[in-house]
Formats: C-alpha cells, structure tokens, sequence
C-alpha cells in the first residue's frame, strides 16, 4: 500500500483539508518546543471531534426523537396490516407516518446523511494518521535529506524494497516521497539494518533516527511500532515495563471504546423496552457493543501505537461529548419541540399552496402519556333533556325484554306509582 497522499475519490480531498489542521497543529507545537507526533494526534483527534460536535447532537437528538415516535409509527403499520393491494389505505398510511416524522420534527433519511457526511472524515482521518509526514510538513522535512542520499546510493533501492515489504509498504517507483514512506514505518531493527548496510550514510542516518525518535516515542512507546512487537521485543529483552505498556495501548482502546458504546446505548434503552423489535434490535447491539471494544484490541495490538493512541484519544473525547449530549437531551422538551416542528411543517405547506396538516390535537399529548380524550360537559338542561327522553322511552315500552333495563324501569315506575296511591 502506497502511503503519500492518497487521492482516493472524496477522501483523498477532505484528507487533506485535515491534514491542514494537523500540520498547523505541530506548527504551533514546534513554536513551544513540543515536536510531538503523539501528542499531536491527541489535540488533533480533539480538535476534530470538536468540530464534529454539531453532528453528533444532531444524531443524537434524531435517535432520542425516533425512540419515542416508534410506538406511533408502529401503530400505524399495525392499523393498515393486510392492506397491501389497497391503494387508497397505502396512501393514507404514508400520509399518517409522514404526519408523524413532521410532529417529531424528524427527516426519515437524516440519520444517513449524518453518516454519509461523517464517513469519509473518519476514512480520511485514518489516512492523515497512518501516514503523517505526506500531511505534516515539518516531519516529512527530517527524512528528506537521509531519502536524497538513498536514491543517489547504489543498491538502497533494492535494500528498502526489502524492508518495505516486512512492514506492509509496496511501491512502484524510487522517489523521495515513496523512500519517505519507508522510513516512517521503520522500527529500530530497520534502523540498525540501515545503518549496517550503508556506513558511508552513518552520521545522516543516526541523526535522522534520532530525530525521528524524539518526534515518535511518546510515554516511553515508538507510535510507528506496534504492541505486538514491542511486547515480543520486552520480552526478549525482560523489560517488564514495557510489556505492560504495551498491553496498555489496546487494553485502554478496549475499555474507552466499550464505555464510548455503554454511554451511546444508555439513551434509548427505557424508550424502547417492552418493543418485541426494539427489544430484538436490542439485543443486536449488546452484542456489537462486546465485540467492538475486543476487535478494537485486536486492531491496536497489531497496528502502530500511533493508531491506538488515535482510537483511545478519539473514544475518550467521544465519551465526554456523550454525556454532555446526553444531560442537554434529557432538558428537551419534546412537547415544545414537536409544536415548533409542526409549525414549521406548516409554514413550509402554506408557501406551497397546501393546506395545515392536522396533528396539531396530536402534538399537544404528552409524548410520555397519551390521555383519552375528554368529552365536553354537558349543560344541565341537556341532562333534563336525556333524562325526560329516557323516561318517555321506557314508559312508551309495553314489551320489555325479562332482565333488561326498560323491564327493571318499569319495575321502578309500578312501584313508586303504587306507593303514590297509598299516600
């Protein structure tokens, strides 16, 4: 896999608008004397994230809105079931759900546009990341004149091929950038195998290494390494140090991706108990709530350390931006949010020439509680009237059933005529 720019259709663009933040971000680190590629990804996942912020609310808020419009819209389905061949009842269907997705002020396809905007971020976001120096200007500067004096070496480039295969990088051409992308995936084995096969390049070489470590190691780790290795290496070497941190950088992707997944899943499980699909649905998720955090472990274990710093950074940020997501939801109030909604549905239907919807009943119920309707009282003279028409009916009845109401009031009517007499 080439690792300079990509130019991958969309996300070789958005992948360099990023890679514009995380070059500016390592500008200003270098201006304070911090020329850090860890700690440059930490502020750049933020920054990142942050941006992202207004989508996340927007998906999050979509997610509340559908939990609680799901019992309608299945009600809805339920209503019009067996009605498939009835075109009249399949347009009135659509007409009710789509009242519904207005009162709740949802678009049926708004939360695969979220995703489909966010995807390619997150594709390109991977790009910047696994290959820094094709984004960041000052780091790619420090392998540019150790990549010159390999291209003018005679058998550098059958030399680099070889390494390049051991850490997944395939070219097809030698030129400075493709040597660049080399380098970068070197782990220091490579570096002594360098330096060995190429004496003449002995000062250039330690300086670049050197260099590149200062920029690579963060908390004691190569990020351009994987756990994997630098575990197998601790512990060749009994380095319990460093086996433990190794083991870290996946074990902490796992538990930040897993409380990342928790905070996500917390928000509709009251909403959506007692459903047979949502409880199905449910369910699908608790598993792909444990298998995601252990494929994330999988992965860091193998990948760079750069990687998973990238993933543990990103699920930390994406958890404290859950939970504030998360308070402002619950301040909602959906009643208002529904009133402002089909108002707007409204006005969108009057500049069309289209008459007001009629959910405007519906949208004052409570989304927690549906009342009945309540029936208007009546006025005393209409009490007398039905009662005067009630007594009329049972004395016009000479037959009245055995048992029934109209025997039991005549009954009643013999009884107090009898002891009208006696008085």
């Amino acid at each position: 896999m080439l690792l300079t720019k990509t130019s991958t259709f969309i996300i070789g663009p958005v992948a360099t608008l990023l890679g514009y933040i995380m070059n500016a971000i390592f500008w200003v680190q270098s201006q304070i004397g911090i020329e850090s590629i860890g700690l440059c990804i930490i502020l750049f996942t933020i920054v990142i994230y942050m941006l992202l912020l207004p989508l996340t609310i927007k998906q999050q808020k979509f997610s509340r809105l559908q939990s609680k419009m799901n019992p309608e819209l299945q009600a809805i389905q339920k209503k019009y079931k067996g009605k498939n061949q009835d075109q009249a009842a399949m347009m009135k269907m659509n007409e009710e759900t789509q009242a519904v997705y207005q009162k709740y002020g949802v678009n049926p396809m708004g939360s695969c546009l979220q995703m489909v905007i966010q995807m390619p971020i997150l594709f390109a976001l991977y790009r910047v990341i696994w290959n820094i120096p094709a984004y960041v200007t000052s780091v790619k500067n420090y392998f540019v004149p150790l990549a010159d004096a390999l291209l003018k070496t005679n058998g550098a480039q059958d030399f680099m091929a070889e390494i390049a295969k051991t850490n997944a990088v395939t070219f097809n051409d030698m030129t400075q950038l493709t040597l660049i992308d080399v380098l970068y995936k070197f782990k220091p084995d490579n570096w002594s195998a360098l330096l060995e096969q190429f004496p003449d390049l002995s000062s250039l070489i330690t300086s670049t290494q050197k260099d590149v470590d200062r920029m690579n190691y963060f908390l004691g780790l190569n990020i351009a390494d994987s756990p994997a290795s630098i575990f197998q290496s601790a512990l060749a070497a009994g380095s319990v140090a460093l086996i433990i941190a190794a083991i870290l950088v996946p074990l902490l992707s796992a538990l930040t991706q897993w409380l990342n997944t928790k905070l996500m899943s917390t928000q509709n499980d009251n909403a959506t108990s007692g459903n047979a699909q949502a409880d199905t649905m449910a369910s699908t998720m608790k598993t792909m709530n444990v298998m995601m955090p252990l494929m994330s472990a999988v992965f860091c274990f193998t990948l760079p350390v750069g990687m998973g710093i990238y993933w543990i950074a990103g699920a930390v940020v994406r958890s404290i931006q859950q939970l504030i997501v998360n308070k402002q939801i619950d301040k909602m109030d959906l009643d208002d949010i529904m009133k402002k909604n089909i108002e707007k549905a409204n006005k969108k239907r009057e500049k069309q020439g289209l008459p007001p919807q009629k959910i405007t009943n519906t949208a004052k119920l409570n989304t927690r509680a549906i009342e009945k309707p309540v029936k208007p009282e009546l006025t005393q003279e209409e009490k007398d009237q039905k009662i005067q028409n009630a007594t009329e009916y049972y004395k016009s009845t000479t037959k009245a059933k055995p048992g029934s109401i109209a025997a039991k009031a005549q009954m009643v009517q013999q009884y107090n005529e009898k002891h009208a007499k006696k008085k």
